[in-house]
């Protein structure tokens, strides 16, 4: 090539400006300028250098000359423009990473190569986009020869881990868990590491660190347009560590407040971030391995609350191999390793604990659905805080304490929540095997004795002492015992488990007496084999996919995109049925009715199926329309009458869709009121905000009836048809016993109350409730306390509505 037709400075300044990805005009130039002889490259290079200072390009293209001048410069040393380039470099270290990253690279190697260190974020960022653009080989190779410091800076969990340097080795070996499994030579290293530190050392700081995954970044990254939330993602060269280090977990002896670091990891690690999803799965996974890999009763525990928790379908099939593992290994059936799994947590009562510390005592009640830690003193008086001489000699004995309290915490709500489902599990014991892991065990036992059950067919719960029959009649044996369920029940019984329930002051952990009996509707009749009882409704996409999961459905995330997907599914393999609820996305408009990553925001919900548990699968074209089978071997089968459903089966079927409908969906939320986007589901959402009510809202109705008189409020309430009326000061208010949402007077004006506002209403319970877990009964009781008091409100989004 001709050097007199070398591109000139003012011809990559403009080639490079009116260039679009891949840049190919641009690419052409850069090739023959690498041709140059290296002092006309440098001269190219000082050309550039002097258009950088007296140009009249845009500051975007003045930086892109600086990379220019990298590009044409490579391999020289140097080069001008030194204060402006190591400026430029450094404004690196608050990217995610650097799309278009050879420049930018070479901009580093020349800092480096000029003996001019980059800066700790600076190289997390080039560690990052290592990661990101591993096809980039050269990026790659640069980016893994900086090895100090040994993790990204960012993350106030890794800049803890740093400040040791006693920690440098076994972090470096930690950070290369780049597989899903540890390989035998990786575990060797690991296994010296930790004789050398300690293994008690190397369990204390590594549970200290894991502590502290998931906190805020300890300095923001800018999210490019195309990005998403990167500043609530992991590091993922951290992540490599962080996967590393619970290997190392599962080769220390067994703790339970290793189990304990372990599941909390996974929850962490699967938290959703915006156009993310789970923010590290791999993460996530990692934990659940050496959960498996760690003997013991804690981690047992872990793994079983894990089950009822985990709805990422990747780390949810690694949870359900590792607790059918440990069925196979003992002989057991899953259900009976569920209940083994459930530790007792040194109670040594149904439900209490004392713990002496040295000259107090801790102690651990179970009241509800919480542990409530109390201290005695030394006196033996009951003290409402730490005493001082617990706090001052036994600091590690209290840390343990409180960390068993939430232990136990957690493990209520999961034992709660698997008892909840397993109305439809057809589930039996022994008189004895019941008694021993359910109504007598120190943990369940306070679930247990707060729920009715069948022992050979006679209802029976809990009071004073014993076992007793509805007449209170004690029953002290049995043969085969079952979970109650109000399903074909005569009416009456019903009524008297509710009000024995009052009597005796019992708060059942979930809706059990109270439980909604979903019964065959005159349409429903009509359809014959599907229901449309909850038909036409917008669900939000992603809390219906969470909830779907926590019920026992299985169900695929809907893209706007030329695919199919089969309806949200619950398998019921003891009934031989399969279960259908029938979605599709709503709209087609990216960036309205989607997220970045195009998935719908939004579902429109239609029929309701039964099917046969071996009946081919149903599925349709995630732009919406019917669905088809999809026959095996030719066969087609239809849905099953619903008349032939057994009323449990239906009726725990339907109650899970109502509340998918009265959870997820847009007409119980206050702050649709103007209808979403383009107002379009103005009238939607009315319908279902003041509409007629379900059976979930008629049963928080006759509730609320026997409630109200006990409220402090009672003469300003009454109960009329769809509402609580309430008699504010200013104004009387209906509050909607289906949604909670807000009408005032005069003219039935709409008054939007987001909860968790910045006024609360405590005391807004009663003294007493039959069971837990009804949100939206919380919702209407705290509403309706606050409005009675409407003059006293501070929060003037509020006020002002009332005031206008």
């Amino acid at each position: 090539m001709a050097h007199d037709h070398a591109p000139t400075a003012a011809e990559l300044a403009r080639e490079a400006a009116r260039s679009t990805f891949p840049h190919h005009g641009l690419e052409g130039l850069l090739t023959r300028v690498r041709e140059l002889p290296g002092e006309e490259r440098r001269r190219l290079a000082e050309a550039l250098a002097e258009r950088y200072l007296h140009g009249t390009e845009t500051e975007p293209a003045r930086s892109g000359l600086l990379v220019l001048m990298a590009r044409v410069g490579r391999g020289l040393d140097g080069l001008p423009l030194a204060a402006q380039r190591a400026a430029y470099v450094e404004g690196f270290s608050l990217s995610h990473c650097l799309w278009g990253a050879e420049g930018r690279e070479l901009l580093c190697r020349a800092e480096t190569d000029e003996g001019r260190p980059l800066s700790a974020p600076v190289i997390a960022t080039l560690r990052r986009s290592a990661l990101v653009l591993g096809h980039d080989t050269g990026l790659v190779s640069f980016a893994k020869g900086f090895t100090e410091p040994v993790l990204n800076v960012g993350e106030e969990w890794a800049e803890a881990a740093l400040e040791d340097g006693r920690w440098r080795g076994l972090l470096a070996h930690a950070v290369t868990a780049r597989s899903a499994r540890p390989s035998a030579a990786w575990e060797r290293t690991a296994r010296t590491l930790v004789d050398g530190l300690g293994a008690e050392a190397v369990r204390t700081a590594v549970l200290g660190w894991l502590a502290l995954v998931g906190r805020p970044r300890t300095f923001a990254l800018r999210r490019e347009t195309h990005e998403p939330d990167v500043n609530a993602s992991f590091d993922p060269y951290n992540a490599n560590a962080l996967r590393g280090l619970t290997w190392l977990l599962a080769l220390l002896p067994p703790h339970p407040a290793t189990a304990r670091a372990l599941g909390t990891l996974v929850e962490t690690s699967l938290r959703k971030a915006a156009g993310l999803g789970p923010r590290a799965p791999k993460v996530a996974n990692a934990a659940v391995g050496a959960l498996a890999r760690t003997d013991g009763e804690a981690a047992l525990a872990e793994l079983a609350r894990l089950g009822t928790r985990v709805t990422y379908k990747g780390t949810r099939k690694l949870v359900d191999a590792a607790l059918e593992a440990r069925s196979a290994a003992l002989g057991l059936s899953r259900e009976e390793i569920e209940e083994l799994a459930v530790p007792g947590y040194g109670l040594t009562g149904t439900g209490t604990a004392a713990f002496p510390l040295g000259e107090a005592t801790a102690l651990l009640e179970v009241r509800g659905s919480r542990a409530v830690l109390r201290w005695r003193n030394a006196a033996g008086r009951q003290v409402t805080t730490v005493p001082a001489a617990v706090r001052r000699d036994h600091a590690e004995a209290l840390k343990d304490l409180r960390g068993l309290a939430k232990d136990v915490d957690t493990t209520l709500s999961a034992q709660a929540e698997r008892l909840d489902r397993m109305f439809l599990a057809r589930r039996g014991w022994t008189y004895d095997r019941w008694r021993a892991h359910y109504l007598d065990h120190p943990l369940v036992g306070t679930l247990a004795r707060r729920l009715i059950w069948t022992v050979d067919g006679t209802a029976v719960a809990f009071a004073e002492g014993a076992l007793r029959t509805l007449a209170g009649t004690p029953l002290t044996g049995g043969g085969t015992v079952g979970l109650w369920h109000p399903a074909g029940r005569e009416p009456a019984e019903v009524v008297a488990w509710r009000e024995w329930l009052e009597r005796h002051g019992v708060t059942q952990p979930f809706k059990q007496a109270h439980r909604e009996v979903y019964l065959l509707t005159d349409a429903e009749r009509r359809t014959k084999r599907y229901s449309n009882r909850f038909a036409a409704h917008i669900l939000r996409q992603h809390q219906f996919h969470s909830l779907a999961a926590v019920r026992g459905w299985n169900d695929s995330l809907r893209l706007c995109v030329d695919s199919s997907a089969p309806p949200a599914v619950r398998e019921l393999p003891q009934w031989g049925l399969r279960a259908e609820f029938w979605v599709e996305g709503d709209g087609h408009e990216y960036g309205t009715d989607t997220n970045d990553a195009g998935t719908y925001l939004r579902l429109r919900t239609d029929q309701v199926r039964f099917y046969p548990a071996d009946a081919p699968q149903n599925r349709a074209s995630t732009y919406g329309g019917g669905y088809t089978m999809w026959p095996h071997l030719g066969r087609r089968v239809r849905p099953l009458r619903l008349d032939r459903i057994p009323e449990l089966v239906l009726s725990e079927v339907l109650r899970d869709v109502d509340l998918f409908v009265g959870v997820a969906g847009v007409g119980n939320d206050p702050t649709w009121s103007d209808g979403g986007p383009a107002g379009r589901f103005r009238t939607y959402w009315h319908s279902c905000a003041f509409g007629e009510l379900g059976q979930s809202a008629e049963t928080r109705r006759a509730l609320l009836e026997r409630l109200v008189p006990r409220l402090a409020i009672a003469d300003r309430c009454t109960v009329e048809g769809r509402f609580l009326h309430v008699r504010g000061d200013l104004r009387t208010y209906k509050i909607h016993l289906g949604s909670g949402n807000v009408l005032m007077s005069p003219n039935d004006q709409y008054l939007c109350i987001v909860p968790g506002g910045t006024d609360t209403a405590d005391g807004a319970a009663p003294d007493y409730l039959p069971f837990e877990g009804d949100r939206t009964l919380a919702v209407v009781l705290s509403k309706a306390v606050l409005l009675a008091h409407d003059t006293a409100i501070t929060d003037p989004a509020i006020a002002g509505q009332i005031r206008r």
